[in-house]
């Protein structure tokens, strides 16, 4: 019996000719595989939205319930309270302590968890098909009957605060909440991450009032993909949690203001032997006609791995091993993100380099090469989105959060085909700007700051 061979020998490999070769021609672009969608909205103002994705016998089940404080500005107790309604909801019910929850769950290959940020609280899991039935079950009781017991409120409360002592050391952290701050100013949506000590002041009590008055149906979204009849899904969801119901409806998070041009703002951290870089500037939301080209200038400037801030700060300098650009979806509207973290001693020039790829964005527009292999990566990120069960879920909710449905999905590729270098670099002009930016910069500034101050356009505290 002859063997197969699965390399070639090194006389072969000798032989071959030198040198870059042309690559193959790119295929047409391959339609995505959209399931079809069934959306319904039950009387108590729960709305469903299932999909038929066969494949692998599961189901994945996510549950936004808008969650916003009823406070104007940031509120760390809000905060606080929230986190604790998540860690607990899951720890007991009239009929079911947390073992009992666990083990039901499980019997059915399932697994719920629970996850809050300032605009809503979010349950989500992953279950076999045919336990779709338990997990509503389940998912019911806890949304109706959280108990918050006592001991595990007291339990989750002293996890819940390490996690955020350990947390807040971590300079990602402290840019972040400065980038916030920066961004919003008091908007409640800062409020990301609570204080410890107002953790430490949250009662079981005020957990189960959090509750009663925020975990209601009225403008709740439930997503259902996988190996189901959507219809029958719906007349499932519609049978164990038709009884959910409250007098009030969920409350939204309001439109924070965009953020305003100007200097960045330099946020000491005594002894840093890094500085985070973040600067930030209004962005598109899905909706707006120059969003496709957007999307595209941001891939060329810094939105994934080949683009030209990365070649420049990482490739080029070497000031750090990754540079990021993107947007973060806000109600009414969008915001542009930059970040880079470097070495103090390179804080100044790292800052310098970013300004002027932005400048570059308008002096020298992004090439039809630079269009084309960002068309290509976009493309193909929108199809890994869609590629599982999870995935497809998970962008069906993100999608319907902002109002918008599957046919945006589907029309995608070809929107993404149809945008001209011509709109990309009108996009890259007008929104790439460098006087459209803010932002911080956190590290050391005694380390830091006369360079930075030298450099220009940065407020030092």
């Amino acid at each position: 019996m002859t063997a197969v061979r699965t390399h070639r020998s090194a006389e072969e490999i000798g032989r071959t000719e030198r040198g870059p070769r042309e690559l193959p021609a790119l295929g047409r672009t391959a339609p995505v595989p959209l399931p079809e969608v069934v959306t319904g909205t039950l009387p108590n103002g729960l709305t469903v939205i299932a999909a038929r994705r066969p494949g692998v016998p599961l189901v994945e089940t996510v549950l936004r319930i808008p969650a916003a404080s009823p406070a104007d500005s940031a509120e760390a107790g809000w905060t606080a309270g929230m986190e604790l309604v998540a860690e607990t909801m899951l720890t007991g019910t009239a009929s079911r302590d947390r073992v009992g929850i666990d083990d039901e769950l499980a019997g059915v290959g399932a697994e719920l968890g629970v996850g809050v940020d300032p605009e809503w609280l979010q349950v989500g899991g992953s279950a076999l098909a045919s336990g779709l039935p338990v997990v509503l079950d389940v998912l019911a009781d806890v949304l109706t009957g959280a108990t918050h017991p006592d001991d595990e409120v007291f339990r989750e409360r002293s996890r819940l605060a390490e996690r955020i002592a350990v947390a807040r050391a971590q300079p990602r952290t402290v840019a972040r909440e400065a980038l916030m701050r920066r961004r919003f100013g008091d908007h409640p949506i800062v409020s990301e991450m609570p204080t410890a000590a107002a953790v430490a002041g949250i009662a079981p009590e005020r957990v189960r009032e959090l509750h009663a008055g925020t975990v209601v149906p009225g403008g709740a979204r439930l997503v259902l993909v996988g190996d189901i009849d959507p219809q029958a899904a719906i007349a499932e969801v519609t049978a164990r949690l038709g009884g959910w119901s409250d007098d009030h409806p969920a409350r939204r998070l309001t439109a924070p203001p965009m953020p305003s041009a100007g200097d960045l703002e330099l946020v000491h951290r005594p002894g840093s032997v890094q500085s985070q870089i973040r600067l930030t500037a209004p962005g598109l939301d899905r909706t707006d006609e120059r969003y496709t080209a957007f999307q595209l200038a941001n891939l060329v400037f810094g939105g994934y791995f080949s683009s030209r801030w990365m070649e420049n700060v990482r490739e080029d300098k070497g000031y750090t091993y990754g540079a990021h650009s993107g947007q973060e979806f806000v109600p009414g509207g969008a915001v542009l993100g930059l970040d880079v973290d470097v070495a103090s001693d390179v804080t100044a020039a790292a800052l310098l380099e970013t300004r002027y790829e932005l400048g570059r964005m308008i002096a020298v527009p992004p090439t039809e090469q630079e269009v084309e292999s960002a068309r290509r990566y976009a493309i193909g990120s929108l199809l890994i989105s869609l590629d599982s069960q999870s995935a497809l879920a998970g962008t069906l909710s993100a999608l319907d959060a902002v109002g918008l449905g599957v046919d945006w999905l589907r029309d995608r590729p070809q929107r993404l085909e149809a945008v001209t270098v011509e709109q990309v670099a009108e996009a890259a002009a007008e929104l790439f700007a460098p006087a459209r930016f803010t932002g911080v910069v956190v590290g050391d500034a005694e380390a830091i700051g006369s360079r930075l101050a030298a450099l220009g356009g940065v407020s030092l505290p």
